[in-house]
């Protein structure tokens, strides 16, 4: 197969030769067959996300392997990692292996399953992470996302196991002891609102006490959906220290503020806006767009969260927390961090798949764009303007807050090792 007229990273125009799934040629212009024409589309190595919610098995009404993964296709990404919280929990060796199997058997991306940390999510107990590290799936991604592991002596415990297999802990950085009842960021909206405030401390704590913790034992340790300018600094004093931590920004948090909440196109109080951890200021907006592009934080992940209507159509206290964010995440980066001249596109891969598959220690993806490497590439087009449509979406759930707003760019094609599973933005 023959791709033309690309840009690898936004450069100067070239043509792709596939074969055997891997970049065989790349020249201003390989003689054959017509091949595919891509437009002048620029070229990105494949996204990697290590932060997808898929669902399966347990809640298979918001969102399966199969609909997730293509979900995921339409955004760019040739790999996910599926976080921890099905139904029943992924604890264990067999069900990290049975999301691995579905992934091998129905997805349209890789797919990496995440182990818990504590059994049942319940932090209490170790789940088997030397056990999970060991199957097929080969987790390295441990991760109570969803809760926080607020136990001092639990975490410490966690982070000093999976030094044996190089693993990393994800912490969903929550103290639940400032945060019972919260349903939104505490400050000027929320008590305009009366809604109960979720104080930016409460996450700060959390980020402060779990870099200690993993200096002192020299492990891995990965803060999950950075929100917060505070955040930020605790994260950025650590990294000067030469501790080995990573952080996630999610696309809502580097475009949406809390302010939606109370005014915005689809009136106050709508559940759409209602995430964890919530939406905050236009002042940690700006701080988390500056420590993304510093490196502070190293990667945008989506935190995609499928909920069914029902969950999410009903009032704000009893309304589920989560967005969708797969199929518009490229788009929102281009808003927040290139169109603003914060990344430009060499940035955009950095922290959208090269390091994201570091962190997860994926092997084939993320790699950069030459030949010998794996076909996994992702096509896409940042010069149109699109209003986005949550009834075309691949994903089963529509729970996106950017319904009705024009994003910039379009993914027009993906490849998984040289075999398309988006053309013309449609699933192959």
């Amino acid at each position: 197969m023959i791709v033309r007229n690309v840009r690898i990273l936004g450069g100067e125009p070239v043509d792709l030769r596939i074969e055997d799934g891997v970049i065989a040629e790349i020249a201003p212009r390989i003689d054959g067959e017509p091949g595919i024409d891509g437009g002048g589309a620029i070229v990105l190595p494949g996204l990697v996300d290590l932060h997808t919610h898929l669902r399966e098995p347990g809640r298979e009404d918001a969102e399966t392997v199969q609909t997730g993964t293509q979900s995921a296709a339409r955004g760019g990404y040739t790999a996910v990692h599926a976080m921890a919280n099905t139904s029943p929990v992924a604890d264990t060796a067999g069900v990290v292996e049975q999301v691995w199997r579905l992934g091998r058997e129905f997805a349209h991306c890789d797919v990496q399953p995440v182990g818990a940390v504590t059994v049942g999510l319940e932090g209490r107990q170790l789940a088997e992470l030397g056990a999970m590290a060991d199957s097929a799936a080969r987790v390295r991604v441990f991760s109570d996302d969803g809760r926080c592991v607020d136990d001092a002596v639990l975490m410490r415990r966690a982070l000093e196991y999976v030094k044996a297999f190089d693993g990393v802990i994800a912490q969903h950085a929550q103290e639940p002891r400032l945060t019972g009842g919260a349903q939104m960021n505490e400050g000027v909206v929320s008590g305009r609102l009366g809604l109960t405030g979720w104080p930016a401390v409460a996450e700060e704590a959390i980020i402060a006490r779990d870099c200690l913790l993993a200096a002192h034992v020299g492990s891995r340790l990965h803060v999950c959906h950075v929100s917060t300018a505070g955040s930020v600094e605790i994260l950025r004093w650590a990294k000067s220290k030469g501790w080995n931590i990573t952080a996630e920004v999610t696309p809502h948090h580097l475009l949406l503020t809390d302010d939606l909440v109370e005014d915005s196109p689809v009136g106050a109080y709508n559940p759409i806006y209602k995430v964890n951890p919530p939406l905050r200021t236009r002042a940690d907006v700006e701080a988390l767009r500056a420590a993304l592009a510093d490196g502070t934080i190293d990667i945008v992940a989506t935190d995609h969260a499928p909920h069914p209507v029902e969950d999410k159509e009903t009032e704000w206290s009893a309304a589920a927390m989560g967005m969708v964010g797969l199929e518009t995440a490229l788009s929102v980066v281009q808003e927040a961090m290139v169109d603003t001249g914060l990344l430009d596109w060499a940035g955009v891969a950095d922290r959208m798949s090269i390091v994201p598959a570091r962190i997860g220690r994926l092997s084939g993806h993320g790699q950069p764009i030459e030949v010998g490497v794996p076909a996994n590439l992702t096509l896409y087009d940042p010069s149109v303007r699109t209003e986005v449509d949550p009834s075309a979406f691949a994903s089963k759930s529509r729970n996106t807050p950017y319904e009705g707003m024009t994003l910039p760019g379009r993914v027009v094609a993906t490849f998984l090792r040289g075999k398309p599973t988006v053309l013309e933005g449609k699933l192959v």
